[in-house]
């Protein structure tokens, strides 16, 4: 029977898959195992016919913190990519260029003033234990998240504007806006079964461990902290069976350790490479590398007094930092282009505002000087203003007359943070201001950052096709409880003249207009000072050619394989030879299923189709 369901907006809601990759996370870690790697050392030579058919398993690395494989919980980047591949929302973006395409949902249409998007779920989407996906699966999903208050609060805005969800039959979901918006409020939800999660007691507690179902190409078949994650390829999924039986994700203590595996074929992807890695195995045997474009920022984060949900301070950040003008100079003193060409070797660009040049409609392009660019004379003239006084020693005085001491935090994950530290601990020095460097388990920065116990961190957020979720993460909504529980504010920030800018373009549906309010967003939050946004770092990958074919990357041109809006590039998975033997009619073939129902979209809701058209026109910007 249909059921009108209303969805309750006296929270905030966060989509799925959170940009598919980092969320709250940072890094910095070892530098230097790959530093001493010489070509030709260590390849190994191809693999046997033999031994390509045996071997079915695609081994990936898994280098950063699972902190859950609940697709409403999840926020690390580990997790995230994981669940991509078992969960499919009712849309979901493309290979050729993050297009919106048809997911579980094979069409969708909207009313003529945009408040009702009508979906029309594929007869031919099973989940992968058979049952068949149905109209009830994505009603029900929506109101698990609004019926609770947990994951209400953990899944940011996604459902904000939606006053109700109904399922009209099996195959029809009709969702009705409060007023019309830009995103498809069918993009960023995982869609999970209602024959299964409607036994679970508590939806956001579920570890979702062990024998998952999906409807994605793969489902978690197991997991340890000690021995990872092994996936199966899902028989049932719509586009086609994957073309290996398995997708295990092998724990390592470093990309250092993951690399000399890949090259001692104990591995076959291996992503987030450093320079150093990433130019060592460009001329190894067997190894091919991959260099795309990236849809992540890594900034310097700020702690200007974290705020809860009550609206106390919390966490135990310098008090110091709340004084705008410090966090000015501090980020006067940060040496970007420097940090691209030592730590990146140029590999990346610098950057603007948190949406990367990926996304040319969305991205802050511009030829003028940043208002807060290197200028270390300017830096000290500001402290001289703001009256943090000289000591004796070097270091400045704060207003009750303390030395100017902050943290500078990092992740173990992420090799470049200890490298950018090593700058920027003495560009700060020269400004009066003693940095210590800490470096942390992800999981831990990630903790202490959304409790405020910090000064400074640096941080990357992968950021997807469509700009709304990661500018609601910045709302006055978005702060947690007072135990860290709830909503994840991006910088632990809030601006009402944000919030009213977040609020405009979300409704609004010209897209030149939309551009013009997103890039006003992104200013507002650079003249804060809270989140310095650094560079956008390539995404450097590499995989074993002798085993594996070319992987789908997303974008197809100067694309990414593992770090994507999508499963595109693990689905791909290939062994090598296959393709030659199959006359390149591989049946997972990503492409191969998008291509003929895109036209679908015509048909479908003219905003989606109205994006997709211009991404695809400025794809060449893309690159």
């Amino acid at each position: 029977m249909a059921s009108r369901s209303p969805i309750p907006t006296d929270g905030p809601l966060r989509p799925f898959p959170r940009g598919a990759g980092l969320r709250r996370t940072a890094g910095a870690g070892l530098l230097a195992a790959a530093l001493t790697l010489t070509p030709g050392a260590l390849a190994l030579p191809a693999a046997t016919a033999s031994e390509k058919a045996e071997d079915t398993t695609l081994k990936l690395a898994l280098t950063g913190d699972i902190d859950s494989l609940n697709p409403f919980t999840a926020i690390l980047a580990a997790s995230t990519n994981i669940l991509l591949l078992q969960y499919e929302g009712l849309v979901t973006y493309g290979p050729e260029n993050n297009e919106i395409v048809p997911a579980l949902a094979e069409s969708w249409e909207t009313s003529e003033d945009g408040t009702t998007w009508t979906y029309t779920i594929g007869e031919d989407r099973k989940w992968s234990d058979g049952e068949p996906v149905t109209a009830q699966d994505a009603e029900f999903t929506f109101n698990a998240i609004a019926e609770d208050d947990t994951l209400k609060a953990a899944n940011g805005t996604l459902l904000e504007n939606i006053d109700s969800v109904e399922a009209t039959d099996d195959q029809t979901l009709v969702i009705t806006l409060n007023e019309a918006q830009a995103p498809n409020p069918g993009a960023d939800l995982a869609i999970v079964p209602e024959h299964i999660w409607s036994k679970v007691e508590d939806p956001s507690t579920f570890e979702n461990s062990e024998n998952a179902v999906g409807s994605g190409p793969f489902t978690v078949e197991s997991y340890s902290p000690s021995s990872g994650v092994r996936m199966k390829a899902n028989p049932n999924y719509w586009r086609g069976k994957a073309k290996v039986d398995a997708v295990t994700y092998v724990p390592y203590r470093n990309s250092d350790a993951a690399v000399q595996a890949l090259l001692n074929g104990e591995l076959d992807v291996v992503g987030d490479l450093t320079p150093a890695q990433y130019k060592a195995l460009e001329s190894e045997e067997n190894i091919t590398v991959n260099s795309g474009a990236g849809r992540r920022y890594q900034a310097l984060n700020i702690n200007s007094g974290t705020i809860n949900s009550e609206g106390k301070l919390m966490g135990d950040g310098n008090p110091a930092l709340q004084d705008i003008e410090l966090r000015k100079a501090i980020a006067r003193a940060i040496d970007s282009k420097t940090l691209l060409e030592k730590v990146l070797e140029g590999l990346g660009e610098q950057a603007t505002g948190e949406i990367p040049a990926v996304y040319p409609l969305y991205h802050w392009d511009t030829d003028e000087e940043l208002p807060y660019s290197y200028d270390p004379e300017e830096a000290n003239r500001i402290l001289d203003e703001a009256g943090y006084k000289m000591g004796p020693d070097g270091i400045r005085l704060d207003k009750e007359g303390k030395p100017l001491k902050l943290r500078l935090a990092g992740s173990n994950s992420k090799p470049t943070h200890a490298q950018m530290a090593d700058y920027v601990v003495p560009w700060l020095k020269e400004i009066g201001i003693e940095a210590t460097t800490e470096i942390k388990a992800s999981g831990q920065l990630n903790d202490d950052s959304i409790l405020g116990n910090y000064d400074m961190y640096f941080t990357g957020w992968g950021i997807g096709p469509d700009p709304d979720f990661q500018l609601s993460i910045n709302q006055c909504s978005s702060r947690p409880n007072a135990d860290g529980t709830g909503a994840t504010n991006e910088s632990n920030w809030c601006s009402p003249e944000f919030d009213a800018l977040y609020k405009e373009q979300h409704t609004e549906l010209d897209q030149e207009r939309r551009s013009e309010l997103v890039v006003e967003a992104q200013k507002l939050i650079y003249d804060a000072a809270v989140n310095h946004v650094l560079f956008y770092a390539d995404s450097l990958e590499a995989y074993r050619s002798d085993k594996f074919e070319p992987f789908t990357t997303q974008p197809k041109e100067g694309g990414v394989i593992l770090a994507q809006n999508g499963p595109w590039g693990v689905y791909s998975a290939t062994p090598a030879g296959e393709l030659e033997a199959a006359g390149a009619t591989s049946e997972a073939n990503p492409e191969a299923v998008i291509i003929p129902v895109v036209g679908v979209l015509v048909v479908g809701g003219l905003a989606a189709f109205f994006l997709a058209k211009r991404r695809r026109a400025t794809a060449d910007d893309r690159q």
